[in-house]
C-alpha cells in the first residue's frame, strides 16, 4: 500500500446461500456432495438468465464458521500434517484465510427459479455466496501448471 493510502474497507453483501449438501465442515470427498446456491429475494431470476448454458460455475463464499481467532497469516503445516512443509497462508487453500474466502469449481446441474443445483461445491449448508460467475474455459491457466507433491497428496480424497 502507498505512504499516503489508508485501507480501503470492503463490505460484500451475500447475493444468496448454499442450501443442503453438508452440514459440517469436512476437508475431503467434495465431488459427490449437491447443493442449491439460493439466490437472495432481492435478485430475480432474470439475474441468471443463460447461467444454465454453462457447464460449470465459480462460486465465491464465504468462510462464515472460522471464527476471527482462528484466522492465520504465517506459515503452517498444511493441515497440521507435520510431514508437508510450512507454507504460507497464502500458498495454500485453508479456510482460515484473513479474509475467510473461498473460490470453488462446480458442476452446474440445473436453474430452477432462483436455486442453482450444483455438485462438487465445498461450502456447507448456509455458507454465505458472495458471486457466481460461469465458467469460461479460457478463464483457467494458459500454459502448463505445476504444483509440489504436498498439495498433489492433499487433493488426491478432496474431490
Amino acid at each position: 500500500m502507498p505512504e499516503n493510502s489508508s485501507p480501503v474497507e470492503v463490505v460484500s453483501d451475500p447475493v444468496g446461500r448454499v442450501v443442503g449438501g453438508r452440514a459440517e465442515v469436512r476437508d475431503d470427498e467434495w465431488g459427490e456432495v449437491s447443493a442449491v446456491i439460493r439466490l437472495d429475494e432481492r435478485f430475480g431470476t432474470e439475474a441468471i438468465a443463460g447461467l444454465d448454458s454453462f457447464s460449470h460455475v465459480e462460486i465465491v463464499y464465504h468462510f462464515d464458521r472460522v471464527p476471527e481467532d482462528k484466522v492465520q497469516t504465517g506459515a503452517r503445516h498444511p493441515r497440521g500434517n507435520t510431514d508437508w512443509p510450512l507454507v504460507g497462508i497464502f500458498a495454500q487453500r485453508g479456510k482460515n484465510r484473513p479474509n475467510r474466502l473461498g473460490v470453488s469449481r462446480c458442476r452446474l446441474v440445473r436453474v430452477d427459479g432462483r436455486d442453482i443445483h450444483v455438485e462438487g461445491l465445498d461450502a456447507v449448508d448456509g455458507t454465505p455466496v458472495l458471486d457466481i460467475k460461469p465458467y469460461m474455459s479460457e478463464f483457467g491457466p494458459r500454459g502448463e501448471t505445476t504444483q509440489p507433491e504436498w498439495a498433489t497428496e492433499i487433493m488426491r480424497q478432496y474431490y
